[in-house]
Protein backbone atom coordinates (compact mmCIF):
# COMPACT_ATOMS: atom_id res chain seq x y z
CA UNK A 1 0.00 0.00 0.00
CA UNK A 2 1.82 2.77 -1.22
CA UNK A 3 -0.89 5.19 0.23
CA UNK A 4 1.05 5.21 3.66
CA UNK A 5 4.11 6.37 1.85
CA UNK A 6 2.49 8.78 0.71
CA UNK A 7 0.37 10.09 3.54
CA UNK A 8 3.95 10.30 5.63
CA UNK A 9 5.22 12.74 3.04
CA UNK A 10 2.17 14.74 3.20
CA UNK A 11 2.15 15.50 7.08
CA UNK A 12 6.25 16.10 6.92
CA UNK A 13 5.40 18.67 4.32
CA UNK A 14 2.12 19.91 6.25
CA UNK A 15 3.80 19.87 9.58
CA UNK A 16 6.55 21.81 8.52
CA UNK A 17 4.75 24.52 6.51
CA UNK A 18 3.00 25.57 10.01
CA UNK A 19 4.45 28.76 11.10
CA UNK A 20 6.60 28.12 14.24
CA UNK A 21 5.02 31.57 15.84
CA UNK A 22 2.01 29.68 16.06
CA UNK A 23 1.53 28.24 20.22
CA UNK A 24 -0.39 25.05 19.82
CA UNK A 25 -1.68 24.85 16.12
CA UNK A 26 -4.63 22.74 15.33
CA UNK A 27 -4.96 21.83 11.39
CA UNK A 28 -8.57 21.87 10.80
CA UNK A 29 -8.32 20.31 7.03
CA UNK A 30 -5.79 20.23 4.42
CA UNK A 31 -6.77 20.52 1.01
CA UNK A 32 -5.43 18.30 -1.60
CA UNK A 33 -4.99 17.96 -5.34
CA UNK A 34 -5.02 14.40 -6.47
CA UNK A 35 -4.73 13.19 -10.44
CA UNK A 36 -6.80 10.72 -11.54
CA UNK A 37 -3.18 8.40 -12.99
CA UNK A 38 -1.34 9.39 -9.61
CA UNK A 39 -2.95 5.88 -7.95
CA UNK A 40 -3.98 6.61 -4.79
CA UNK A 41 -6.88 5.16 -3.24
CA UNK A 42 -8.86 8.08 -1.48
CA UNK A 43 -10.13 5.49 1.06
CA UNK A 44 -6.84 4.19 2.05
CA UNK A 45 -4.78 7.16 2.24
CA UNK A 46 -7.33 9.15 4.27
CA UNK A 47 -6.89 5.58 6.44
CA UNK A 48 -3.42 5.80 6.96
CA UNK A 49 -3.37 9.83 7.25
CA UNK A 50 -5.44 9.21 10.48
CA UNK A 51 -3.17 6.63 12.09
CA UNK A 52 0.04 8.73 11.45
CA UNK A 53 -1.39 12.15 12.55
CA UNK A 54 -2.52 10.81 16.30
CA UNK A 55 -0.98 13.08 18.59
CA UNK A 56 0.20 15.79 16.45
CA UNK A 57 -1.23 19.22 14.97
CA UNK A 58 -3.28 17.25 12.27
CA UNK A 59 -4.87 14.54 14.48
CA UNK A 60 -8.28 15.82 13.68
CA UNK A 61 -7.78 17.29 9.95
CA UNK A 62 -10.16 16.30 7.36
CA UNK A 63 -8.37 15.74 3.74
CA UNK A 64 -10.45 17.54 1.02
CA UNK A 65 -9.28 16.19 -2.04
CA UNK A 66 -9.81 17.28 -5.25
CA UNK A 67 -9.31 15.30 -7.96
CA UNK A 68 -7.93 16.24 -11.26
CA UNK A 69 -8.46 15.26 -14.63
CA UNK A 70 -5.86 13.55 -17.06
CA UNK A 71 -5.72 16.78 -20.08
CA UNK A 72 -3.69 16.17 -22.84
CA UNK A 73 -2.22 18.35 -25.65
CA UNK A 74 -1.58 17.19 -29.22
CA UNK A 75 1.83 18.20 -30.23
CA UNK A 76 0.78 17.58 -34.19
CA UNK A 77 -2.72 19.61 -34.16
CA UNK A 78 -2.20 21.69 -30.98
CA UNK A 79 -5.45 20.66 -29.19
CA UNK A 80 -6.00 19.75 -25.35
CA UNK A 81 -8.35 17.56 -24.06
CA UNK A 82 -9.14 15.29 -21.33
CA UNK A 83 -8.69 11.62 -21.80
CA UNK A 84 -11.75 9.75 -20.13
CA UNK A 85 -10.49 6.07 -21.31
CA UNK A 86 -7.20 4.27 -21.90
CA UNK A 87 -6.77 5.38 -25.24
CA UNK A 88 -3.87 8.17 -25.51
CA UNK A 89 -4.43 9.20 -29.05
CA UNK A 90 -5.69 12.47 -30.30
CA UNK A 91 -9.46 12.23 -31.01
CA UNK A 92 -8.70 15.25 -33.83
CA UNK A 93 -6.13 14.11 -35.35
CA UNK A 94 -5.55 10.59 -34.42
CA UNK A 95 -2.03 11.00 -33.93
CA UNK A 96 -0.14 9.59 -30.75
CA UNK A 97 2.54 12.74 -30.43
CA UNK A 98 0.82 13.63 -26.89
CA UNK A 99 1.64 15.52 -23.81
CA UNK A 100 0.52 15.09 -20.56
CA UNK A 101 -0.43 18.34 -19.06
CA UNK A 102 -2.46 16.91 -15.42
CA UNK A 103 -3.24 14.02 -14.13
CA UNK A 104 -0.13 12.71 -12.21
CA UNK A 105 0.01 15.04 -9.21
CA UNK A 106 -0.08 14.95 -5.79
CA UNK A 107 -0.44 18.66 -4.48
CA UNK A 108 -1.00 20.36 -0.80
CA UNK A 109 -2.87 23.39 -2.11
CA UNK A 110 -3.53 24.78 1.26
CA UNK A 111 -4.00 23.75 5.26
CA UNK A 112 -6.97 25.25 7.15
CA UNK A 113 -5.70 26.03 10.94
CA UNK A 114 -8.37 26.37 14.10
CA UNK A 115 -8.39 29.82 15.18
Amino acid sequence: MHEMGIAQQLVQIALESIPKEIENPKVEKVNLRIGRLASVVEHSLTFCFEIITKETPLETARLNIDVVPVMVHCKSCDKTWEVIGPVFKCPFCEDGDVEMLTGREIEIISLELAE
